[in-house]
């Protein structure tokens, strides 16, 4: 990569360490960082724009609207402005601004308007951190955050939920692992994400039946 693109990144990584600072752990500056390095990972076995992988994971979560009163365009409008003022070349620049827009889960059940080879990248690292003893780490994190309850076997899980269902559920934290977690291994884009993904999932199966022997007492 060229000198010039590696000041960008370098630049951008010192712009999102701000931005990132003292937010919820699961969505931090740590998260940020493994998406970008499971991104260049994936990108490997990848014809890409490493330009946009870069830019794409590092900012892909600027200003998660989670944590912004539900307001999808903030993410996007805070990356175009600081990718102007690096002089980024406006094509990257609208490519990144479309993968923040589309990365999201949002229930699993939204067709998505804009595809890449690049977005399908970041779509995989992101979810792959969303898996694993890391992603197990970040749903019980961010349910703390939101101080719900660990589990409760009144209420179960809600598959096929709407776009603004999964946004504004409230349920226990055990039911995020079915409404999203468990279904990731399957919604990969890449060969390598797939792979990668397996023995994730198998840790969080095992996972959760160990979680509800000791839930039930089982020995």
């Amino acid at each position: 990569m060229m000198d010039a693109e590696n000041r960008i990144i370098e630049k951008t990584i010192l712009f999102v360490k701000e931005a990132l600072a003292g937010a919820e752990g699961g969505h931090d500056w740590f998260h940020t960082q493994r998406v970008h390095r499971n991104a260049k990972l994936i990108a490997r076995d990848e014809s890409v724009d490493d330009l946009v992988v870069s830019l794409g994971a590092l900012l892909h979560d600027i200003a998660d609207s989670k944590f912004h009163n539900g307001d999808e365009t903030l993410g996007p409008k805070m990356a175009r402005e600081f990718l102007l003022q690096q002089n980024v070349d406006s094509a990257v620049i609208l490519h990144v601004e479309n993968i923040i827009r589309h990365i999201s889960f949002k229930g699993g059940n939204t067709a998505q308007t804009f595809k890449s080879r690049e977005l399908d990248i970041i779509q995989d690292a992101d979810r792959l951190d969303a898996m694993g003893a890391i992603g197990i780490a970040r749903c019980f994190n961010y349910g703390g955050f939101k101080n719900r309850v660990l589990y409760d076997p009144a209420v179960p899980p809600k598959l096929n939920m709407t776009r603004d269902e999964y946004k504004n559920s409230t349920a226990p934290t055990i039911n995020h692992f079915y409404e999203k977690l468990l279904l990731l291994k399957d919604l990969m884009n890449t060969k390598t994400g797939r792979k990668l993904a397996e023995q994730r999932h198998e840790f969080m199966k095992d996972y959760i039946s160990q979680f509800y022997d000791e839930w039930n007492g089982i020995k």
